[in-house]
């Protein structure tokens, strides 16, 4: 029987399979990504603090523009939510692991290549400059090399969300527990779950949209150039038939982590579940009847336009279900407003608001008015921002204790939120009455005494009270790491309802020492109720399976980092090294490292009856 080989901890993270590893990798990357965008953010809202200012060249701030919307959008909201499904889902069906734990290695460390090939662009004349749409002709007949590294960091790290998406799909519908029912799944594992159905149907359509990008690019072919046959507006299509969907891509995940945070701590069971789960499902359907409201101003017509005007405002029908069903869980509730709490519950007045600027956007001449202005700009961080990241938020607080052994303190928490979302609402908020007044977006400059100093000058005021809070944030992180409440051997810290609070404190690499029984919606609390308050096991103490680590994701990720960053070379006037050497060298490491995978046989390790047994006496005991 094969056991588990001791590795050091730096070969163990950088080897490791295990979803909850993977899951803080996700994080950890997620927040530096996050941190380096909302630097950007700042530096762009102190160049627009008064008029005519010169903090930043014309050339920095299309390319930080550019950057901060790239990077927010795929290489921080996206892995930060990846954070969460990693380590949560197989806790809350119930699962060992993933159902393909090399995948999911492969799939991080894929992404994080991309995200580092995006920003080597700095090292190579600077970032791209053609806005994070990447709109063409300007992303094909301007612009240096920043492009291509836009172009092959995004295609690369697309691949491994790709690949993590499938991954999603396959664990949760082959590896739950018995009496895992579809319709016992929580709230944050079906947002999951559809999220990773659009994942599958948006990237790919992106994929294929930076293919074409990178062959004109690079090989000169002509599919976006009018006079050799081709369609510029075509572009458009190809991204916001991804764009769109991208948005609900990040929202639903939030929706989910929303769904179980106000549950836990309103002490009800979440309102209209059912309901619930099939508005999820026809947001996901409807966001892909949408993207053209993106090109209203385009001129593909009033029919096209009417189509798609109707079409978006009836997504507001089932989103509206969410919110009046969150409304509803807290009604009569004997909440606590802890951290995680006020940023969940403070998620609902703000994605409403979001959502009513996104109405007014859907009617098509009046989009074709606030279109280019600062009130487009306000609407999707008040979606983006005021959605997702306070979702975030609260989900980082909430699962913090599970994740990390210890909570965070409440007290600096209290003030992080306080200060992050009196100085969100100070930043964008206004951005609406800038946008109402005329102010253009994607600009670096304006001239003064037209009504919009004042404005501009409370909207940086409020990136700082942003700044100070996520430094906050960062502060409560190293002092609840020293001196935060533990929660070793305390399971359910929050008395909450789903099944990853049954786990141990900490929870062992396998997750369920006995895959458990599940009875109920809910299975946690129904075992409260019903039961001893320790989930039923479905199967006795065994020798538990488990698979081994592999450096072989790494390799491979490294490997399409040095195949990108070869290709982007062809393009470069003069080169130390042949680009084609540094191709070969990618393609060496990327396809020699599938062959190995493929040859060699791996058949894991087994946990022992004895040490599981051995854990159960140690870890067994907690609320």
């Amino acid at each position: 029987m094969a056991s588990k080989k001791e590795k050091s901890v730096v070969m163990d993270w950088l080897t490791t399979v295990d979803h909850k590893k993977l899951g803080i990798m996700y994080l950890i990357a997620g927040a530096l990504f996050f941190v380096k965008a909302g630097v950007m953010a700042l530096f762009m809202r102190i160049q627009l603090m008064v008029p005519n200012n010169e903090f930043l060249s014309g050339q920095t701030f299309n390319e930080f523009i550019t950057m901060h919307g790239t990077i927010m959008l795929f290489l921080a909201a996206t892995p930060l939510l990846f954070a969460f499904m990693n380590y949560v889902i197989p806790l809350q069906i119930g699962a060992r692991d993933v159902a393909f734990p090399f995948v999911n290695a492969l799939g991080f460390w894929i992404f994080l290549a991309g995200g580092l090939l995006l920003s080597t662009s700095w090292f190579f004349g600077g970032g791209p400059d053609a806005g994070w749409t990447a709109y063409v002709p300007l992303s094909t007949t301007e612009g240096a090399l920043g492009i291509d590294f836009y172009v092959l960091g995004l295609q690369i790290s697309g691949i491994g969300t790709l690949i993590s998406a499938i991954n999603f799909l396959v664990t949760i519908i082959n590896m739950r527990a018995p009496g895992m029912t579809m319709m016992r799944l929580p709230l944050f594992v079906w947002t999951s779950f559809v999220t990773s159905t659009l994942i599958l149907f948006a990237f790919t359509p992106l994929a294929a949209g930076l293919a074409l990008l990178m062959l004109e690019r690079i090989f000169d072919a002509n599919f976006f150039a009018p006079g050799m046959g081709g369609n510029v507006v075509i572009w458009q299509h190809i991204f916001w038939i991804f764009g769109h969907p991208e948005v609900y891509i990040l929202v639903l995940p939030a929706f989910g982590i929303i769904s179980e945070v106000i549950p836990a701590f309103s002490r009800k069971r979440l309102f209209g579940y059912t309901a619930m789960v099939f508005a999820t499902m026809i947001i996901a359907f409807l966001g892909f009847m949408v993207w053209a409201h993106h090109m209203f101003t385009v001129g593909v017509g009033p029919v096209a336009n009417s189509i798609f005007a109707i079409a978006t405002m009836t997504i507001a029908v089932p989103t509206g279900i969410k919110i009046f069903n969150w409304l509803f869980t807290m009604w009569g509730g004997k909440i606590t407003f802890n951290t995680a709490m006020l940023f969940a519950s403070s998620f609902v007045p703000t994605f409403v608001l979001g959502g009513v600027t996104g109405v007014m956007l859907a009617m098509a001449p009046v989009d074709y008015l606030y279109h280019d202005t600062y009130f487009v700009v306000a609407h999707f961080h008040y979606i983006i921002v005021g959605g997702i990241v306070l979702a975030l938020f609260a989900g980082l607080f909430y699962w913090y204790p599970k994740m990390f052994n210890h909570k965070l303190n409440e007290k600096l928490g209290k003030w992080f939120f306080v200060l992050f979302t009196v100085g969100f609402h100070l930043t964008f908020f206004i951005q609406h009455f800038l946008g109402l007044m005329g102010m253009p977006r994607r600009v670096f400059t304006y001239l003064g005494n037209q009504g919009l100093d004042e404005f501009n000058m409370i909207s940086t005021v409020g990136t700082f009270f942003m700044s100070i809070a996520v430094i906050l944030l960062v502060v409560n992180i190293i002092y609840s790491a020293f001196k935060g409440e533990r929660v070793i051997g305390v399971n359910d810290p929050w008395d909450a309802r789903t099944l990853e609070w049954a786990t141990p404190t900490p929870v062992p690499e396998y997750n369920f020492a006995q895959t458990p029984q599940v009875r109920s919606l809910d299975p946690l609390f129904y075992e409260k109720v019903h039961g001893d308050g320790t989930m039923k096991p479905a199967e006795p103490v065994a020798d538990i399976h488990m698979p081994n680590g592999s450096i072989l994701p790494l390799i491979i990720s490294v490997g399409l980092y040095f195949g990108g960053l070869g290709f982007i070379m062809l393009e470069m006037e003069s080169t130390i090294v042949s680009p084609w050497i540094v191709i070969g060298l990618g393609g060496l490491l990327t396809f020699g490292s599938m062959a190995i995978r493929s040859i060699k046989e791996d058949h894991g390790y087994h946990v022992p009856k004895q040490q599981v047994e051995a854990d159960l006496k140690k870890l067994g005991g907690g609320k």
